[in-house]
């Protein structure tokens, strides 16, 4: 599918943005775009795989694990900002691309790295009020403050107990790699792929931070249940204040399970004094709907380079919300390659309608 293809929705979904008339209107009217059903509450309206194993200024732009927008005006490269709307994509391989908020092209690349200068296991991403960037790496777990040139201002305490094995509980790989910044900025998320040794399997934890001034303290932390051999590989903040979640997993010879879920934390437990998530009384971990199985989608004409369930289907790993129109929240989502021959790097535009209330206890 052609780029300009997604481009109709993600560009009208950011002019919706910066409106506030628009961006908190609640009014059904026609989109001017095709809906194609995933689930009751979620259609997918495009993609794109035009930036699949491409290049810009010599960096490989693939191994895509996040995505933000919202960024200042000008490029993001060293001495500058990004478009005002633009959509900054973190690889893993420690680049920060920005994307033209128009066409989706690369237009900048920023170099990141640690204290020492090597490089990150950059997994998450959120841009702050005042344009700088809070990003997430796997390896101890960290998160870092950068500003829009690619020079670390700050780093976040960390609990022990959600450092890697040994110095904490968590398992390499699979620490923070969902961010993302509540309404109103003040507070930050990050969520935990995996699980902490002695937490039930499948139960993983949300940690947050309030921010103090331009500084953010520990704050609460939370359990979720992910469904069985899958992992959270994104968060993102709902306008409403609720979480959505991806949760994903990977079977040789099968494929990807992709599922789009809502989070609700208002009535769950604080769990950072809470040693081991075992299933004890009175911890209540977040209550979560079920959007979309993002197998149910059509595949659109998409194709597969390996076994999917669905054509459509890759290694799904970024996720932002673009916008809200006419009641519905926009996503844009990022398939990570591993810069890998049998996997892809696609963007995805979906269209959200959140229920009332996250329903089931999770």
């Amino acid at each position: 599918m052609r780029l300009r293809t997604l481009l109709v929705t993600v560009t009208a979904t950011l002019a919706a943005a910066s409106s506030p008339a628009a961006a908190t209107s609640g009014t059904a009217a026609a989109t001017g775009t095709t809906a194609h059903s995933c689930s009751s509450a979620v259609a997918i309206e495009g993609f794109s795989d035009a930036l699949d194993k491409t290049t810009y200024d010599g960096t490989f732009v693939g191994n895509l694990s996040a995505l933000s927008v919202g960024l200042p005006h000008s490029r993001l490269r060293p001495g500058g900002g990004t478009p005002a709307g633009g959509i900054a994509a973190l690889s893993d391989r420690s680049s920060l691309f920005t994307l033209d908020p128009k066409t989706l092209k690369p237009t900048g690349v920023v170099g990141l790295a640690d204290e020492n200068g090597a490089p990150l296991d950059s997994e998450g991403l959120a841009v702050d009020r005042d344009g700088t960037l809070l990003i997430t790496s796997e390896t101890e777990p960290s998160v870092r403050r950068y500003s829009r040139d690619g020079k670390i201002l700050d780093r976040l305490p960390v609990p022990d107990a959600l450092r890697v094995a040994p110095a904490g509980r968590a398992t390499s790989n699979l620490t923070f790699e969902g961010l993302t910044l509540l309404p109103g900025g003040h507070t930050l998320l990050a969520g935990m792929e995996g699980s902490l040794s002695g937490d039930t399997p499948g139960v993983v934890r949300f940690q947050t931070w309030t921010r103090h001034g331009k500084h953010f303290g520990l704050a609460a932390q939370y359990g979720y249940r992910t469904d069985t051999g899958l992992g959270v590989s994104e968060t993102a903040a709902a306008p409403d204040g609720r979480l959505l979640v991806l949760e994903r997993g990977f079977t040789a010879g099968y494929g990807n399970t992709v599922r789009l879920y809502l989070a609700d934390l208002r009535h769950a437990t604080d769990t950072s004094r809470v040693d081991t998530l075992t299933g004890q009384a009175g911890v209540r971990l977040a209550r979560k709907t079920l959007l979309a199985d993002l197998a149910d989608c059509p595949s659109l004409g998409a194709r597969a380079r390996q076994p999917q369930p669905n054509p459509l289907l890759d290694n799904i790993e970024g996720m932002t919300v673009t916008g809200v129109r006419h009641g519905r929240l926009s996503l844009l989502l990022v398939s990570d390659d591993n810069q890998n021959p049998a996997q892809i790097t696609r963007l995805y535009s979906l269209r959200v309608r959140l229920p009332h209330s996250a329903a089931q206890d999770a």
